[in-house]
């Protein structure tokens, strides 16, 4: 299959590549999109034969479920039983934008979408390319990250092309996901409402609009259905093995690779704090000590370690506040 990628970066751009990633939709075609967090591989969600399609190209387990993406809170609805209060309150505060409402799921969303369970999360994008598709296909979209599954997801189109040129006909450049990591997964099927995957919008912002919420991150093993994406043992990981490691100085970090029997020739460090000089300018790459910067170009570094051969990648491990919540969790899940 030859892969065609479009650009947007004008008008007339934009406008032609909407027009042909919604014709390809309808045909019940898979396409790969931008938003904000990561690109995603985009299907009818309402069309089991197109969803079915996502699995087979991403190699995806049928029991992880997968995030619905609209583009209004019409839309929203129509895809849930009900829609209560505290989603009408979420999505005034934080739609569009990088969060994922978990809700019990209406007839009209297959089975293969929420991997046989009785919920399904919802997802108001805020890059303009996706929202402009689905009101022209005026229908929603299920989107998962647009590569193979277990590897790095993607924040470029030429992260996609890497992973999954020739296996989908279709890709458009939005350029590079201004936010960087998956969307925060909230529960609202339970109460107190549950975090079940962190992200850049962290439990004391969803606090303030819900009153409380709880944590349940845990790793989640086949042939149990997670209620999220993003809960599986292994995900978000590199080729190369990752460490998630503290330092205090250069020395310190060789004194503890040389108690791990860990490759020591080909190592890249990213580092936002204790910059180690002794690896190599090309091994060694410095992320702002920011948790939104290093969100956004965490993947990036991740992939760029990978296409360079590294056989260890070593990760400065992140303050242990709420703000870096959800780079810890992808950092231990590529790490497992």
């Amino acid at each position: 299959m030859k892969t065609e990628t479009l650009s947007t970066h004008t008008p007339a751009l934009f406008a032609a590549a909407v027009q042909r990633a919604t014709e390809r939709l309808r045909a019940g075609e898979v396409v790969a999109l931008p938003t904000e967090t990561v690109y995603g591989l985009a299907a009818n969600a309402l069309d089991e034969k197109a969803v079915a399609k996502i699995f087979q190209i991403k190699g995806r387990p049928a029991h992880n479920p997968i995030i619905v993406h609209v583009a209004s809170n019409a839309m929203a609805q129509g895809c849930v039983k009900c829609w209560p209060e505290l989603a009408e309150k979420l999505s005034k505060s934080f739609w569009p934008g990088p969060l994922t409402l978990v809700l019990p799921r209406a007839e009209t969303i297959p089975d293969n979408v929420t991997g046989g369970g009785a919920t399904v999360g919802l997802r108001w994008p805020s890059h303009p390319f996706m929202p402009a598709v689905i009101r022209e296909c005026g229908f929603p979209l299920a989107a998962p990250s647009a590569n193979l599954s277990n590897q790095i997801s993607p924040t470029n189109a030429e992260h996609v092309r890497t992973q999954l040129a020739g296996r989908i006909p279709l890709i458009v450049d939005g350029g590079q996901s201004q936010v960087g990591i998956e969307s925060t997964v909230l529960d609202l099927t339970v109460n107190p409402p549950r975090v079940l995957r962190p992200g850049m919008i962290h439990a004391e912002s969803l606090a303030a609009v819900c009153g409380a919420v709880t944590s349940d991150t845990r790793q989640v093993a086949a042939p149990e259905t997670p209620r999220s994406p993003g809960m599986l043992q292994k995900h978000y990981a590199p080729k190369a093995k990752l460490l998630v490691l503290d330092w205090q100085d250069e020395a310190d970090l060789r004194k503890q690779l040389a108690t791990r029997p860990w490759p020591t020739t080909d190592v890249h460090v990213i580092a936002h704090t204790n910059v180690p000089a002794g690896f190599g300018p090309a091994n060694v790459s410095v992320i702002p000590h920011d948790a939104e910067a290093f969100a956004r170009a965490l993947y990036a570094e991740l992939h760029r370690c990978d296409e360079a051969g590294a056989e260890l990648i070593i990760v400065e491990r992140p303050p242990e506040t709420p703000a870096w919540s959800g780079i810890a969790d992808r950092l231990q899940r590529a790490a497992t």
